[in-house]
């Protein structure tokens, strides 16, 4: 059973010192590696930079201790970076906080509620194509930084489109100097596993960046050259609660919601994997819905489970939420102390860690592999999704994505749904033969076969009789489950019949079609007696109703 126990006061139990020590080193490596994705989060959000640690430490801390995972590690992540950016643009800080605060809402509710099972039904082809969409969109954002250009005056940069259309546009603003810092954080990143995996690439990679800015002839812009940073520790801060502004958040925070739920729990899973553990789904929505609400109220912005921080949790000892309450304490130690150094770090740094990220983040081996292995309509849902993200935004990939995979669904589940009538020796069973050889004009049976729902409910219009039939068997062995229109199809055939003067008998009838038909009167209407557990029965109930022999 799904508890909703925060993982914390499980783990608790039996505590030792020696795990504890495991969990500071796991937290404080933890720390080290989000600080500059934090940072590079917060500016793809278009936000400030402190925005992303204050993030990291209010919503890492509070999911950490209130969590249904021992070992997940929470934050900005980069799932979120063009969905924030967008907000921030349209409806300014304000409307992001409000956006958050009624994703928290709806993350408690759909954890009370226990909605955290249904993470199984989005099927692989929409997260691969929207985390792939997501980020090329991450990429396309920081090719301006990257290559030090600036956008044109007025033209608009929200959607990924336009960005691309105001790349093009400033072309004569890139910059050689700018690329060369970036190639070269981008080839440490690369480099630096294969040397050590102690020490984050990205932490190096800051570090050269902001070493070849201050001491090479390098004209490139630093965050502290368009940011200005504080190292304030979060403050609480109450947005104004006004109905307008919670009204126009609801669309954002349903889409943050949906999100953050898809994202905490996949990296659930995965931790799961590596562990050998298993998570509580609900707890750790109600966990991120209170850490969402936190994090806007001090001033940071969407946070989810991080896959990769929390593979480097569980990959450096990390075995309870301890350690990622420490990664927070340790941030925000950080924060005090090095935040002003911060803005010497370049902005093509800061682009080289993103493009890494994205790469990390976009799965292109699964989605080659689906492209290669799935069937053509699952291939369909993952490029219109993976399309979708990219040209217009992740919750129109999402509902679109799911309407087709729904639709796909229903048709396979109807092409699975057959009737079949028994009319000559071959349309039975080898063990059904000898009983149709015997069975008299005045008797028809059918076959159902497959799900009998509103997509396949037209084939019981393929049931007939003739002038001479006075029973129809109707054999429902293969029928695991029917819907209210199916019913409302059988009891449109059974007064057909009715008024032919046919009786209709049922075979071997499974446990969900009989309880709907139970609960829909229609066992009544046809009469307890002209509901048989076997073929066999149901032949001596028509030979009752006839008058002749059916069998030999």
């Amino acid at each position: 059973m799904d508890k909703l126990k925060p993982m914390l006061f499980s783990q608790m139990k039996g505590y030792r010192g020696g795990q504890f020590v495991k969990d500071l080193v796991a937290g404080v490596i933890v720390a080290i590696i989000a600080l500059p994705l934090s940072i590079a989060l917060a500016l793809a959000s278009g936000v400030g930079p402190e925005q992303g640690i204050y993030t990291a430490i209010v919503a890492g801390f509070v999911i950490s201790a209130l969590g249904g995972s021992a070992v997940q590690i929470a934050g900005p992540t980069a799932a979120f970076a063009t969905i924030v950016a967008g907000i921030v643009a349209r409806s300014g800080f304000e409307g992001l906080v409000a956006a958050t605060i009624v994703a928290g809402l709806l993350l408690i509710l759909m954890g009370v509620c226990k909605l955290g099972a249904l993470i199984k039904y989005i099927p692989t082809t929409i997260t691969v194509g929207f985390t792939a969409g997501i980020a090329v969109t991450i990429v396309i954002g920081q090719i301006k930084d990257f290559f030090g250009m600036s956008y044109p005056a007025g033209m608009p940069t929200v959607e990924t489109v336009e960005k691309l259309e105001a790349l093009f546009a400033g072309l004569d603003t890139f910059s050689v100097d700018a690329m060369i810092v970036g190639l070269v954080c981008l080839a440490v990143q690369i480099i630096m596993p294969r040397i050590t995996q102690k020490i984050p690439g990205s932490l190096v990679a800051v570090l050269v960046g902001i070493l070849m800015v201050q001491f090479l002839p390098l004209q490139v812009n630093t965050i502290g050259d368009l940011y200005t940073l504080s190292g304030e520790l979060p403050k609480f801060h109450l947005p104004e609660l006004s109905f307008e502004l919670f009204s126009g958040a609801l669309s954002d925070g349903f889409t943050i919601a949906i999100l953050a739920a898809i994202e905490s729990l996949l990296s659930c899973v995965v931790a799961d994997g590596m562990i050998g553990g298993r998570h509580r789904s609900n707890m750790e929505l109600v966990a991120q819905g209170a850490g969402n609400i936190a994090s806007a109220l001090f001033g940071g912005i969407p946070a989810t489970g991080a896959i990769a921080r929390t593979a480097a949790n569980i990959k450096n000892g990390g075995r309870t939420p301890v350690a990622g309450m420490i990664h927070a304490v340790v941030l925000a130690l950080i924060l005090v102390v090095l935040m002003p150094y911060a803005g010497l770090i370049p902005m093509p740094t800061i682009a080289a860690i993103l493009f890494m990220v994205a790469y990390n983040m976009c799965g292109w081996r699964t989605f080659v592999q689906l492209t290669r292995t799935a069937p053509k309509s699952d291939v369909m849902v993952l490029f219109v999704t993976f399309i979708l993200t990219v040209v217009f935004d992740l919750v129109i990939a999402i509902e679109v994505g799911m309407l087709m995979a729904c639709l796909l669904f229903m048709k396979r589940m109807s092409d699975e749904t057959s009737v079949r009538g028994w009319l000559r020796p071959e349309d039975a069973d080898e063990d059904d033969r000898e009983k149709l050889l015997h069975i008299p004009h005045s008797v028809s049976v059918y076959e159902i076969s497959g799900p009998l729902f509103f997509g396949a409910a037209g084939q019981i219009s393929h049931i007939t009789t003739t002038e001479k039939t006075r029973c129809l068997i109707l054999r429902m062995r293969s029928v695991p489950a029917i819907d209210s229109t199916a019913m409302d199809a059988l009891l449109a055939l059974h007064k057909r019949c009715q008024a032919d003067g046919i009786t209709v008998v049922f075979s071997h009838v499974n446990e969900q079609p009989m309880n709907a038909m139970r609960h829909a009167g229609f066992r009544e209407r046809i009469g307890e007696e002209n509901f048989c557990a076997h073929i066999d029965e149901a032949l001596l109930r028509a030979e009752e109703i006839v008058g002749e022999a059916v069998r030999s």
